[in-house]
């Protein structure tokens, strides 16, 4: 649920990046941190739990413009993709804007991606979202291995409401940034029809 700011007129909005363990989420905000514009930019976080991390980070992107003179400004979020973590998930998606879904091309990775999404739409609906009117994104990612499962047959199974989808690379930054560019739009076109 974005967070309205008066005194500094800036709407806040959060956008997670879910997806099973591995599958590219640090990766992928890692990239976009990048290549943010320095004025665009606080530090980036991240919240160490064993071996998995949870990322955060501030980015104001200068082309999402204003609603009624307030700046948007997005708050990116990786969560764990471990099992154990679901606590840790849970408390990551709260109040959430928008999801982006980084799913593992890879056929070896499959069921994850289906055991991954179940929990994410579990967790939404515990949250009070409806899951299929929410703006979403899928990543496919890791499209460069030759282990990778035709984007099409992963949409067919993963994106069942037809949500955009997106092919990836995140180590070089391929697809990440149309990826992030379509759930901005959508998540301000969702505060829009709220009339924020």
């Amino acid at each position: 649920m974005s967070f309205i700011n008066d005194k500094t007129k800036e709407i806040n909005c959060k956008i997670v990046y879910y997806g099973p363990p591995r599958s590219g989420k640090s990766t992928t905000l890692r990239k976009i941190y990048e290549h943010a514009r320095q004025e665009s930019k606080v530090g980036l976080v991240s919240l160490n739990e064993g071996d998995e991390r949870t990322l955060y980070f501030d980015f104001v992107p200068l082309n999402l413009g204003k609603i009624k003179n307030y700046t948007v400004r997005l708050h990116l979020y990786t969560v764990p993709g471990e099992i154990g973590y679901k606590s840790s998930r849970e408390l990551t998606s709260k109040g959430l804007d928008g999801v982006v879904f980084v799913a593992d091309s890879q056929l070896t990775q499959v069921e994850a991606n289906i055991a991954s999404l179940k929990s994410l739409k579990e967790i939404l609906v515990k949250e009070g979202h409806d899951p299929v009117n929410l703006p979403m994104v899928f990543q496919y990612n890791k499209r460069d291995l030759s282990t990778a499962v035709p984007a099409k047959e992963l949409s067919t199974v993963l994106n069942t409401n037809g949500f955009d989808e997106f092919e990836s690379v995140a180590t070089t930054g391929q697809g990440v940034f149309e990826v992030l560019q379509s759930i901005a739009k959508k998540v301000l076109l969702d505060l829009k029809r709220q009339e924020v």
